[in-house]
């Protein structure tokens, strides 16, 4: 690894020599997904022709392509890596303590610390996930579910509720203990449990109360409101805009985050989103709700950015295999330790394939 780190570090510095743009590689982080190098620009160097390199990098490294951001006085040079290496969920979790309460696990930062959220912090109450077929969207998804789940145990701490209208995202994590309700595919029981959400954050209201946490999923947002129409977002809107105060969070996923179809709803309601790959800079503006994330450009498969506090952070969403899926769900229900999930696995439990 190390020759090659040497050698991928002399072919930027011989690039950019060529084009007189000279620099030098510093350092650099190796992460599970990609390789970040360093490069600290020779004094006067015109940041904007480095950045118009990144072709040029590529081929000279033999790859697909190469992101190139700055940071601070240096840029940073992003290769994939040619053996990636997926963030598993299972071991991330085993490796966690303290988790505060209703705190999704997202995966690893791009310096290898574990991303999570904590939902009832002022500053996300609600989240948005955008990105294309491929992105990882639906697997991220079903991560937060059984992150949460798993680190909020014991009665009354948790309610969730899946909508899942293609019904390809949650149909084997019916059986959780934490489920307020079965997994809803239907357009007319999602717009039910939405006024019966509603009706819940105005009795809390009234009452000042705000336990347990209630945590909304829905998978296809784009859809969900196309089909549901005018009823469905009104009743969304009342949760996004008062939902936090009384407990009840939103996580909506998308694939289209087109303005035409979810800006309104969007544009002030998510104060956080977690952006994969995205098919225009146009959407990925409108996912993340400012430009230049370089959204559109990311290689998909789990690779994500989160946009926070008007911050920035790069991540590897964690992964979960349908049959890890089903042995934490049964831990979960028999109340057994994370360790157990690998001998549940072995004695018989499975569920259907999912992948990226």
């Amino acid at each position: 690894m190390r020759k090659m780190l040497e050698y991928q570090a002399d072919r930027i510095e011989a690039v950019l020599a060529q084009h007189r743009v000279p620099g030098r590689v510093t350092g650099g982080t190796v992460t599970p997904r990609w390789i970040r190098f360093k490069v600290l620009p020779a004094m006067g160097a015109r940041i904007s022709k480095i950045k118009g390199l990144s072709e040029e990098l590529a081929a000279a490294l033999d790859t697909e392509n190469v992101r190139i951001a700055r940071q601070g006085a240096a840029l940073q040079v992003e290769v994939e890596r040619r053996d990636p290496q997926p963030v598993l969920l299972v071991p991330l979790l085993r490796g966690l303590r303290d988790v505060p309460p209703v705190t999704a696990v997202l995966g690893l930062a791009d310096d290898g610390i574990p991303l999570l959220v904590r939902l009832p912090s002022p500053d996300v109450a609600h989240v948005l996930v955008a990105g294309t077929t491929g992105s990882g969207k639906t697997a991220l998804l079903r991560t937060i579910v059984l992150s949460l789940a798993w680190t909020n145990t014991g009665r009354g701490k948790l309610s969730l509720v899946l909508i899942d209208p293609k019904g390809r995202a949650f149909a084997d994590l019916g059986t959780l203990p934490q489920l307020a309700r079965p997994v809803i595919a239907r357009v007319e029981e999602a717009v039910e449990a939405l006024s019966s959400l509603v009706r819940l954050m105005e009795r809390r209201d009234r009452r000042g109360e705000s336990t347990p946490a209630v945590v909304v999923l829905i998978d296809e947002l784009t859809d969900l409101m196309m089909v549901g129409g005018a009823e469905t977002e009104r009743k969304l809107t009342r949760l996004l805009q008062r939902g936090r105060e009384a407990g009840i969070h939103v996580i909506a996923a998308t694939q289209k985050p087109t303005a035409a179809v979810i800006g309104s709803l969007v544009k002030a309601n998510f104060p956080v989103r977690l952006v994969g790959k995205v098919s225009s800079a146009q959407d990925a503006r409108v996912a993340a709700g400012w430009s230049g994330t370089g959204a559109e450009r990311l290689m998909g498969r789990g690779d994500f950015v989160a946009v926070a506090e008007g911050r920035l952070y790069r991540f590897q969403a964690a992964y979960i295999s349908a049959d890890e899926a089903a042995g934490m769900v049964m831990a979960l229900q028999q109340e057994r330790p994370l360790a157990t999930v690998d001998s549940l696995l072995t004695s018989g439990a499975s569920a259907p394939a999912a992948a990226w």
